[in-house]
């Protein structure tokens, strides 16, 4: 095994999760249809890492993501940012192991930014 490749993100309406993401600074990758679904998978520019909006697994309930977490090199600069395009971030936290601010996409799927 060498990496992770691919996080399943559940979401309810893939576009408006699309539209998100986006916002956080993910590119599309991928944005094409199979059987009766559509498969959108998104990365940051130059990442390997790369996450796709799943909404046929019954099991992965829409929202239930918890401890999904963003490098950024200027926490305070991102929220600033992100606040600007209408997203909605938590003001930054400081723990033993660095400074988090969270923010929540469109299904209350919770990612942590994390940054000095």
């Amino acid at each position: 095994m060498k990496a992770i490749e691919i996080i399943s993100i559940p979401v309810t309406d893939q576009q408006a999760a699309k539209e998100f993401y986006l916002k956080l600074g993910f590119e599309v990758l991928v944005e094409a249809n199979f059987e009766k679904q559509t498969w959108i998978q998104m990365a940051f520019p130059g990442s390997s890492i790369s996450i796709t909006l799943v909404n046929w697994f019954p099991e992965m309930p829409a929202g239930s993501v918890r401890g999904f977490v963003i490098k950024t090199d200027d926490l305070d600069k991102e929220i600033e940012e992100l606040r600007a395009k209408g997203l909605e971030v938590g003001d930054a936290e400081k723990t033993p192991w660095g400074r988090f601010a969270a923010v929540k996409d469109p299904d209350g799927n919770t990612l942590s930014l994390h940054g000095k």
